[in-house]
């Protein structure tokens, strides 16, 4: 599963690295520790067939359900039940999108039954692309002025090499060429190839502090690699989005 991840990204240097454009409502807060129902930043084709770069809850919400509040139990869907379970089947035939991150959190647990945190990324520090879906719903009873409430959640399978040893689910990374097919598909079946695990070498991981649990906790300290006691030694540095480093507002240094 994927339950918190990081963004701090800013959007203009997601739309460079996509090939999308911003949406002009397009609203960002640099984040270490985005949980869900927080809004975040997603890529899915326009009605001219183009990419665009625009904000999501996270949290799918249905165009069938009668309150958003359903979208806190959608945050993820599994690969294996996409086509079938209700909540999905029409995004993934009609709105697939690329979710976007810097990296992403998963637990474990340890000998004593302790959850210990992990950060992941990919190993070449660039952003990641999880496959994701999104919908546009609006109240039942609202008119032809109720703004549409965007939506997105993302897409898991079982866990590759490099994530196996901390937890047995992961969120779909795909790769370039990957995310071009899973944006433009006309045939949803013809994507079940997309939906595996990530080859051994594409993220690297350390352990974190536990602090990442709360989500009121949001700095990059909250990267700072953990030694845990037997393991191999922590990095002594790790990547930072597209090389720079971002604070709060999203604005770059260095």
């Amino acid at each position: 599963m994927c339950g918190r991840f990081v963004l701090t990204t800013p959007p203009d240097r997601l739309a460079e690295y996509f090939a999308a454009r911003p949406a002009g409502d397009v609203v960002f807060s640099a984040s270490w520790n985005v949980a869900p129902s927080r809004d975040v930043l997603g890529v899915a084709l326009n009605r001219e067939g183009r990419r665009e770069l625009a904000a999501y809850r996270w949290g799918l919400v249905p165009s069938y359900a009668s309150d958003p509040s359903v979208g806190n139990r959608l945050v993820n869907a599994r690969a294996e039940s996409l086509a079938t379970r209700p909540a999905f089947r029409a995004a993934f035939s009609r709105r697939r999108l690329l979710v976007c991150a810097d990296g992403f959190y998963e637990w474990r647990r340890d000998d004593k039954g302790r959850r210990q945190p992990y950060y992941f990324c990919r190993r070449d520090g660039t952003p990641i692309a999880f496959a994701g879906l999104f919908e546009l719903w609006r109240p039942r009873d609202g008119d032809a002025g109720t703004p549409w409430l965007r939506s997105c959640t993302i897409v898991t399978t079982d866990a590759g090499p490099d994530v196996a040893a901390v937890h047995d689910r992961m969120p779909v990374v795909l790769e370039p060429p990957a995310q071009e097919a899973w944006l433009e598909a006309a045939e949803p079946e013809l994507l079940s190839d997309l939906l595996a695990p990530s080859p051994a070498g594409t993220l690297q991981s350390w352990a974190i502090g536990r602090a990442v649990g709360d989500v009121r906790n949001d700095q990059p300290e909250l990267l700072a690699p953990l030694r845990l006691e037997g393991a191999a030694e922590a990095p002594r540095q790790f990547p930072l989005p597209l090389g720079q480093a971002a604070d709060r507002s999203g604005r770059r240094h260095g």
